[in-house]
């Protein structure tokens, strides 16, 4: 049986290209059913010249307007009622697709899941949580990595309880290791909102391992890293950067220095596979934890193939039943949280990284 998702054919900086590349990739190998959601004329002209009369489940809705990468995300949210963004997510709360992608405006696919799906009950703010490559081998689990520049110590407190039950029910994780990201090991280290956020973590029913410093998310001594939006996109960046770089220059070493042809084929196979370890696009985006329905959300940059892993990621986490897990969970065990109606940054689309 066929699983539905919705994409968001105008998101990403190169659109619609790599969504309709990435939606053809997915339909071919994966059990779904894929709905482009943008101009319809424009972008099943382009679907036609892609797929060459090969009959795969892919469908055109229609949607009038674009929410830019530059625009703020309340404006879009008020003024753009016809996006892209608001109609596929639309599919997903009348359930007729089971989630959503989108490589778009990060801050307004935030702000127009929480208003078209709604926030799971007690949860001030959904978080962003993207798996993180270790020395390993699993995953490290990071959230928020950019739905919230600003947080609050309750806030901390729910993205720990999203992310521990999000490791258990995706990435299969027994008994998570769930740590705070600050600038040392010890207690007393940190700022206000990490010292402050340090005994509600401690007081939950989780496995929390206390404070752990940015080395940590790569060494795999933690399966759960909780941070700010603010604190977790820079790490996330910044990683990236060094991703990139650590390619690049053991590329050019390997091609200066490897001279026979079996020596070559080994030293490409290896980097090939380093490189794909390191690849943000082969991790297809961050699911955004706490709202009611699946929501993935992908980089701006992102080509074919991470738009084919960011509708594997929805897949997945439809299929897991992820989000009714989280929102059972989280029913049997509130954190402090106040609730959205109380926090007022929480109702500000605009506090958000765009």
């Amino acid at each position: 049986m066929l699983i539905d998702i919705a994409l968001d054919a105008y998101g990403s900086d190169k659109a619609p290209e790599p969504e309709i590349r990435g939606a053809i990739l997915a339909c071919r190998t994966l059990p779904v059913r894929v709905h482009l959601i943008g101009p319809e004329p424009e972008v099943r002209d382009l679907l036609d010249e892609h797929l060459e009369n090969e009959d795969l489940p892919i469908s055109v809705v229609h949607a009038s307007e674009r929410i830019g990468m530059e625009e703020k995300a309340a404006h879009a949210v008020r003024h753009k009622k016809d996006s892209s963004m608001r109609v596929g997510l639309k599919l997903v709360r009348e359930r007729k697709c089971a989630g959503f992608v989108t490589a778009g405006n990060t801050g307004a696919a935030m702000a127009t899941a929480k208003m078209v799906l709604g926030a799971l009950p007690g949860v001030d703010r959904p978080a962003l949580a993207t798996p993180m490559p270790t020395s390993k081998g699993n995953p490290c689990v990071l959230l928020d990595v950019g739905a919230n520049v600003d947080c609050k110590p309750h806030n901390l407190e729910q993205f720990a309880v999203m992310g521990e039950m999000y490791a258990r029910s995706v990435l299969k994780i027994h008994k998570p290791r769930v740590g705070l990201l600050s600038i040392g090991e010890e207690e007393s280290k940190g700022n206000d909102l990490t010292r402050d956020a340090l005994p509600l973590l401690k007081a939950l029913p989780i496995h929390f391992i206390g404070n752990v410093e940015g080395r940590d998310i790569f060494n795999g001594n933690a399966d759960v890293i909780v941070c700010d939006g603010f604190v977790g996109n820079v790490a996330l960046k910044t990683s990236e950067g060094i991703g990139r770089f650590v390619r690049d220059a053991l590329r050019e070493s390997l091609t200066k220095t490897v001279t026979a042809k079996v020596g070559a084929l080994l030293s490409r196979q290896a980097f090939n596979d380093f490189r794909r370890r390191l690849d943000y696009t082969e991790y297809g985006g961050a699911p955004l934890l706490g709202v009611r329905g699946v929501c993935i959300i992908g980089h701006g940059s992102s080509n074919d193939n991470a738009i084919y892993n960011g509708i594997r990621v929805a897949y997945e986490f439809a299929k897991a039943g992820t989000n009714e897990k989280i929102e059972r969970e989280f029913a049997q065990r509130p954190t402090r949280g106040h609730g959205a109606h109380t926090d007022p940054e929480a109702t500000n689309p605009d506090a958000t990284i765009q």
